[in-house]
């Protein structure tokens, strides 16, 4: 399946869940929102958003400093 990773194109393999998506790539989960065509998906749905073809997903970490 393709897909665009914060406007990268990405292929993917099986079906695969937001969580999947996000701990396969090494991102904490509490440090990152995610942003699926266009609508954020709250933390604790991500177990139950299945990627599709041609999905566009956002990936913003936050990162901490001064």
């Amino acid at each position: 399946m393709r897909i665009r990773i914060n406007g990268t194109p990405a292929a993917i393999e099986g079906a695969v869940n937001l969580e999947q998506l996000i701990v396969g790539k090494g991102l904490i989960p509490e440090r990152v929102v995610v942003e699926l065509n266009l609508r954020i998906i709250p933390r604790n749905q991500w177990r139950t958003v299945l990627l599709n073809d041609d999905d566009a997903i956002e990936i913003v970490s936050f990162v901490g400093g001064g």
